[in-house]
């Protein structure tokens, strides 16, 4: 295999794929929902940066705007009995499965209704309802554990699979390649995905990696893989199709490297143009450009799935939706200060 083989060429570009995507083989139920899963992503998200702008919210939040079609695309294979982890930047994981709007905003704002009774933050999110199962600010920290939930799914014999996303700087954690490792010895059924967003923190794949593809660590521990646009949603949810049918049938680990970029920097709601990285507002702007909701909403309209009408009925009834979620949430009591010590175990 060469090293051209994963180089990630024009998908690792801002100035490419601009264009619509190919919608035709697809089911217009799952278009549509899914445009309305990344429309209502991208709302929570940015009604977040602006609570934190306006120091409303207290606590670091990590945003994934522009990057709402990886987990849209997934999520439609997903069951409730499956298990999900996420990373720093899961707001898209745990929305993408039908969290709660309004008890995640409330996990963020500390109140005593969020999923985790607001002590566990942006950063800290669960929702077992819909299948997901944590997310954590270490660097990789879930990974091992989606290869041992889906040891034991493997083992008690059930089709459940589990699903990890990290990101390509987790990929130069230790812990991914022995859970690839050992995924790919004992077939376990779980699915690394990798938002590749090119940049750890501030600093870029090509300061880090030798390659910009983090799917050679896949090829290398002889797991199948797909190396797809994350900005197209019909790409996403064809790889994860064959992937997941595969490990539900008993064939073992896949992995997906799906390539993005986020508009807003590492954390908050700045785009970190200016802090001395390779990354500058030309770049930020040629990928807007690759914006995934305009690409579907493109396709859609091209298609008569949607007009410009029922486009604006959609955004209108999210944005209500999410005005009313947070106006509860803002509203919501904060949890009683004896909280803490019912959170504090000791044997």
């Amino acid at each position: 295999m060469t090293d051209s083989f994963f180089d990630l060429k024009e998908l690792a570009r801002g100035d490419s794929l601009h264009s619509p995507i190919e919608t035709s083989d697809h089911d217009p139920d799952f278009l549509l929902s899914s445009l309305e899963q990344m429309l209502l992503i991208r709302g929570v998200e940015r009604q977040l940066a602006y609570a934190k702008e306006k120091k409303i919210i207290g606590g670091p939040v990590h945003l994934g705007v522009g990057q709402e079609a990886i987990a849209v695309g997934l999520s439609a294979h997903l069951r409730n009995t499956d298990r999900v982890f996420g990373a720093h930047r899961s707001h898209s994981h745990i929305l993408a499965l039908g969290t709660d709007v309004r008890k995640l905003f409330a996990e963020i704002l500390g109140k005593y209704t969020g999923l985790s009774k607001g002590m566990g933050g942006s950063m800290h999110l669960l929702d077992k309802s819909v299948g997901f199962y944590g997310s954590v600010p270490i660097v990789a920290g879930t990974v091992s554990l989606a290869v041992g939930s889906a040891m034991a799914a493997r083992l008690s014999n059930s089709s459940d699979i589990s699903v990890v996303y990290l990101g390509d700087g987790a990929c130069e954690e230790g812990i991914v390649h022995e859970s690839l490792n050992l995924a790919s010895l004992q077939k376990d059924p779980v699915i690394f995905v990798v938002e590749n967003n090119l940049f750890a923190s501030h600093m870029h794949i090509s300061l880090r990696q030798p390659i910009d593809s983090t799917a050679r660590f896949a090829y290398a521990n002889s797991i199948p893989h797909r190396i797809v646009d994350g900005n197209d949603v019909t790409a996403v949810y064809s790889a994860a199709s064959h992937l997941i049918s595969a490990a539900r049938q008993g064939n073992g680990p896949g992995f997906i490297e799906a390539v993005t970029y986020r508009w807003y920097g590492h954390v908050d709601w700045r785009e970190d143009i200016d802090v001395g990285v390779n990354r500058s507002q030309h770049d930020v702007e040629q990928w807007r450009a690759k914006d995934p909701i305009r690409r579907l909403k493109d396709a859609l309209l091209a298609s008569n799935l949607i007009t410009e009408g029922s486009y604006s009925d959609l955004t209108a009834s999210i944005d209500a939706r999410i005005k009313k979620s947070w106006g509860e949430a803002i509203a919501d009591p904060y949890p009683p200060i004896t909280l803490t010590y019912d959170c504090v175990y000791s044997s």
